[in-house]
């Protein structure tokens, strides 16, 4: 079963739990789940699970359903007013835009508490897991360094880019990684690199989108670095820095892939991933001049999107 149609059932499945609650709640819920994003997070999970046997594909969705639930509820947060006060999110009207600030905090807690719920009902054919599974979702939540942690750092006068990356992005992507093997009986330890590296990758490629994008394509706010404050590799390392830094990042994420039969479905899910985030093509349209120079030998992609990154 492709990994998207075993993740979007996964939610599904745990929204249509939620029946009998507050109407206009279960309708804020589905406006922060549905539809969704690239599902990256769940996506690796899965894709690790796969590479590492899956031999209990409930434990891996329901791990898979958990990190997304965790992370459209840090969404939810994020655009609320006291944070970035965000209007759009995924092209829509952001959840507090929507139903109003209060049922989006309480939308937010519900998703929290609904993913947890999700792994506590999947324990059933190895229990023996579980606490390995939560361990891992924990970590890369809650403080010190999970994304509860990360959000905060924005709340301090100053904070180390790394750690703050570390924390608001690739905690759950570490988490994602090591909870996807965990959930197939097999060490997360050895696959938490992975997770950590794509992560802080993922949040270099949100800091450049922040500065170069169009809202309309983004789907959200853009420029909201600089308006709020917050550390950003665009900033602290200059767009052409941030996107030799983001490839670097890529080929980390590439090479701490352990031997395994999944390996090729890896490195391809992960490349798809860098081609999405960081095209090496501008706009539709718009033909770009061959680059000059790259920063990694080979890589012809690096210099280009710094070409379009100063002409837009």
């Amino acid at each position: 079963m492709p990994l998207l149609t075993r993740i979007e059932g996964a939610l599904s499945r745990s929204l249509v739990r939620c029946a009998g609650a507050p109407p206009r709640l279960q309708q804020a819920m589905q406006h922060a789940v549905f539809p969704g994003g690239a599902r990256i997070r769940p996506q690796l999970c899965l894709a690790v699970a796969l590479a590492c046997g899956d031999d209990d594909p409930t434990l891996a969705d329901a791990m898979a359903a958990a990190l997304e639930l965790l992370h459209c509820a840090s969404l939810v947060h994020d655009d609320l007013p006291c944070f970035d006060n965000a209007d759009t999110r995924r092209g829509l009207p952001s959840v507090h835009r929507a139903y109003g600030e209060r049922l989006a905090v309480l939308a937010g807690d519900a998703l929290i508490v609904m993913a947890f719920r999700e792994l506590g009902r999947a324990a059933g054919r190895h229990p023996e897991r579980l606490a390995t599974v939560i361990r891992w979702l924990d970590e890369g939540v809650g403080p010190p360094d999970g994304i509860v942690a990360g959000q905060a750092w924005e709340c301090e006068p100053s904070a180390r880019l790394d750690q703050y990356q570390r924390a608001k992005t690739g905690a759950l992507f570490s988490a994602a990684t090591a909870g996807g093997a965990a959930a197939a009986g097999a060490d997360g330890h050895d696959w938490f690199a992975l997770g950590a590296s794509l992560g802080e990758a993922y949040q270099v490629a949100d800091d450049i989108r922040d500065v170069i994008s169009d809202p309309a394509i983004l789907g959200k706010p853009v420029g909201q670095d600089l308006l709020l404050g917050r550390p950003s590799a665009a900033q602290e390392l200059g767009l052409d820095g941030a996107v030799i830094h983001f490839d670097r990042l890529i080929d980390r994420a590439i090479s701490s892939i352990p031997p395994c039969p999944g390996e090729a479905l890896l490195r391809s899910l992960v490349l798809s991933e860098a081609r999405r985030l960081v095209p090496s093509e501008g706009p539709a349209g718009v033909q770009r001049p061959m680059p000059v120079q790259t920063a990694t030998p080979g890589d012809s992609r690096t210099a280009s999107v710094a070409r379009t990154v100063r002409e837009h």
